[in-house]
């Protein structure tokens, strides 16, 4: 289950998320570190906004200063040797509180690390870590209470 945060919620929109592969490593509000298909991970919260280390991929979505620019669909890319594939879609679920159980449900598990702000209702930031073969997945949520908003991201890495 998420852990409670104890810092103020600050994004306010989804509009603001930007992607990133490139962006050193921010300063986190939580970090968990797995191994997966003997590939080392590291989960990184950041408030509502997320960076994943694994392998040569530092993958960040977040508000970031002074970047602009839109939260890609798709990615794919050949980086060291893997397969990159990110995909993402943000929407607003016809029931935002029921949708926020069912992520709570999904980030119950030994391989995730979640967040929930203080103050702020439904504001909740996670990211769950699977195992494949030949590589690893994983899955973000960010959530976004004012606007009713949801931004969900599902990535592949795989050896090539």
């Amino acid at each position: 289950m998420p852990s409670a945060l104890d810092v103020p919620y600050r994004d306010t929109s989804a509009d603001a998320l930007v992607f990133a592969l490139d962006e050193p490593c921010l300063e986190a509000l939580a970090v968990r570190d797995l191994t997966v298909a003997g590939l080392d991970v590291q989960l990184r919260l950041l408030g509502a906004s997320h960076q994943v280390v694994a392998g040569p991929v530092t993958e960040t979505v977040a508000c970031l200063p002074g970047r602009e620019g839109e939260l890609p669909c798709a990615v794919e890319r050949s980086l060291d040797g893997w397969t990159y594939t990110f995909s993402a879609r943000r929407y607003r679920p016809a029931d935002f509180s029921a949708e926020i159980v069912r992520v709570e449900r999904l980030l119950d598990g030994p391989d995730s690390l979640s967040g929930v702000f203080p103050g702020a209702p439904g504001a909740l930031t996670g990211i769950v870590l699977d195992a494949l073969p030949a590589g690893a997945a994983w899955r973000t949520w960010h959530t976004y209470p004012g606007t009713g908003e949801l931004v969900e991201t599902a990535t592949r890495m795989v050896r090539a």
